[in-house]
């Protein structure tokens, strides 16, 4: 008859063998070796792997016992969580001074890294975070916490911690946008009313006004009544974050939609230097002058345009101007003519269809209407394809290089990407809110869980989808072997491993 048994032998360095003996009644042992344990956690590890093994394969006598670690049943896991992903996440929301800023609150904390995970309702990032293996604070507390969420000193502060990352100081750029979010009602309240919407809705909305840096990384966030015009929305809030940190400039930067005539001599009036993209009604004069300058001799067409050329049109002040000395840019890019006259050409077709009665007539810019008479405007038509590729800049900077304004201007395309990943990746739309103070709470915790997500994306490389996708998939567990609680995770990919270093070492830390 064979017996086995699991004992511990001291080894010549001090460590622990931990062995399963196999004996006869003939006085025949057979031992196998397991491991050799350094501390108490290694030693209930692979006594449990011994009292495993030597279970295995064996029929079991049911007694109405319960069996676990110590009858060689499976180890039980005791608590698992997203441990890479959350401390990750924590790293970038201390980094970004929110803890500071908000004096440790842990459910504020909760909700924007919950948001960063799994963009969801308030009550469904509970569910977030308990898989997550974060303890969530309850639903009462949550909601008591929003009306403090919702403060303007609450916002006022966490603007002010991205302010200091940014590491704003005298003309710093800052570029600014406008979005709206609608809401799923019949009926506006005075805060979410109807008003002019880029995705062509008649739901009541409001209007939000996002402040970056020239890298796209938020800076504060306004929201206003639906219907209050885009135009009227860019000055108040440039100044609220002027006074709040002590600019006395800054160089806004804002697409040409945002500006009318009288925004722009609000602009002026308030001191601020500014690069903006401006609408072309009428060829420029300088635009002109080059094509009459080059015409070919032998055959008397105007040459093309080089790609890239810039044409500079000096705008000095007037004596009784009340603003700075401007510069105006314009650029053609062939790119951008080819898209133009494309669309041009689209256009002029169907106007001549529409023209000679061939398909309906529709709203067509070159279809010309004279009494009961319908013509393609061919002025409006010639006009349109000397334009084509040419786009406008104008700045009151002194002493910059025609490609730092166009290259600050383009640097737009950061602000739409933030707009994007806050109504796409963080789901902003706040569809289930009603009251304004309620709207206001949920924006503040989608504006910091932007910031904490441009923060890990500059950090890593990564986008954040990418980054949360990938590492939300590696747990760290904890198992109880015996008296022990074992810490146990699965191996990291090299890439991985090389972006959370870069989190949690100083070169992640600086924006």
């Amino acid at each position: 008859m064979l017996v086995a048994y699991v004992r511990t032998v001291k080894t010549a360095s001090g460590a622990t063998a931990v062995q399963i003996v196999h004996s006869s009644r003939r006085g025949s042992r057979d031992i196998e070796h397991i491991g050799s344990a350094h501390d108490d956690a290694q030693l209930e590890l692979l006594k449990a792997a011994a009292r495993q093994r030597l279970a295995a394969g064996q029929g079991e006598l049911d007694l109405g016992l319960e069996t676990g670690a110590d009858g060689g049943g499976p180890l039980p896991i005791t608590s698992s969580r997203m441990g890479h992903l959350w401390d990750a996440l924590a790293r970038a929301y201390e980094v970004l001074g929110f803890d500071a800023a908000t004096d440790g609150d842990e459910v504020f904390r909760a909700l924007v890294l919950a948001r960063v995970i799994e963009p969801t309702s308030k009550l469904d990032s509970l569910r977030v975070l308990d898989e997550a293996g974060i303890g969530p604070p309850s639903y009462r507390t949550m909601n008591r916490r929003l009306s403090v969420f919702a403060t303007e000193a609450w916002r006022r502060a966490l603007a002010a911690a991205c302010a200091a990352q940014a590491r704003l100081g005298p003309a710093s750029l800052v570029l600014y946008d406008v979005s709206t979010l609608y809401f799923e009602t019949d009926a506006g309240d005075g805060f979410r009313e109807p008003g002019f919407s880029k995705e062509r809705r008649l739901d009541p909305q409001i209007v939000i006004g996002l402040l970056t840096d020239a890298a796209g990384f938020p800076l504060m966030v306004n929201a206003f009544e639906g219907n209050t015009a885009e135009t009227k929305t860019m000055l108040p809030a440039i100044q609220a974050f002027m006074a709040a940190h002590r600019l006395t400039d800054v160089t806004v930067v804002a697409d040409a939609g945002m500006i009318s005539d009288a925004n722009k001599k609000a602009i002026e009036a308030a001191g601020l230097s500014f690069i903006l993209g401006m609408k072309i009604p009428e060829v420029p004069y300088v635009v002109d002058q080059w094509r009459q300058d080059h015409v070919d001799a032998d055959t008397g067409e105007i040459q093309e345009i080089p790609d890239g050329h810039i044409f500079t049109q000096p705008w000095p002040a007037g004596p009784a101007d009340k603003r700075r000395d401007q510069v105006i840019y314009y650029q053609y890019k062939h790119d951008r003519a080819r898209r133009t006259l494309r669309g041009i050409d689209t256009q002029i077709a169907k106007a001549e269809r529409a023209v000679a009665g061939k398909v309906p007539l529709k709203r067509n810019r070159f279809i010309q209407l004279s009494g009961g008479t319908r013509t393609v405007n061919r002025t409006l038509e010639a006009k349109a394809r000397a334009l084509a590729g040419i786009k406008g800049y104008v700045t009151n900077l002194e002493g910059v290089t025609a490609e730092f304004v166009i290259g600050s201007y383009h640097r737009l395309f950061q602000i739409e990407k933030s707009f994007r990943m806050s109504k796409h990746d963080l789901q902003a739309r706040p569809i289930y809110h009603h009251k304004r103070g309620s709207i206001e709470a949920h924006l503040t915790v989608v504006f910091a869980a932007l910031a904490v997500s441009r923060w890990i994306e500059d950090a890593t490389g990564w986008s954040i989808k990418k980054f949360v996708r990938t590492t939300r998939r590696y747990r760290t567990i904890q198992i109880q072997a015996g008296t022990q609680t074992i810490t146990a995770a699965d191996p990291l990919p090299a890439d991985l491993n090389q972006a959370l270093r870069s989190i949690h070492e100083d070169l992640g830390a600086a924006h």
